[in-house]
């Protein structure tokens, strides 16, 4: 079998992502945001304020979901409530909000911090606030 560049990278091509049930989107009439691996989780955590057309209904559902594929994929989630998803950490430095993905990555590198090839910029500055 082989394994396709999309597959390995936890890309969706289009076909791959027509192919899923509603149930795998965060907002399922929209089909956005997937929830098939940690990558698209912690993708549909950092987007979810960009979402459009959607009701609070809908983003409070979309919130459940997000927190259930959250724990199923091992992500960490420090919001308790839809309205902080995709919002800047409050308590985030601001030296680190300056500061480039790559630099934050450098630092990371230089910290030793595990997993830091995966993490979002965001999540990047996280880690380095502990």
């Amino acid at each position: 079998m082989t394994t396709t560049m999309a597959t390995r990278r936890n890309e969706l091509d289009a076909e791959d992502r027509n192919s899923l049930s509603e149930s795998a989107f965060a907002f399922p009439r929209e089909r956005k945001e997937p929830l098939t691996d940690a990558s698209h989780v912690r993708n549909a955590i950092a987007r979810f304020d960009q979402v459009r057309d959607v009701s609070d209904a809908e983003r409070e559902e979309a919130f459940r979901r997000i927190k259930r594929a959250a724990a199923k994929y091992g992500v960490a989630m420090t919001e308790t409530r839809w309205q902080e998803l995709g919002k800047p950490s409050a308590g985030r430095k601001s030296s680190d909000k300056e500061k480039t993905k790559a630099q934050l990555m450098s630092e990371a590198k230089r910290r030793g911090i595990a997993g830091r090839s995966r993490m979002t910029k965001a999540e990047l500055a996280q880690a380095l606030e502990k």
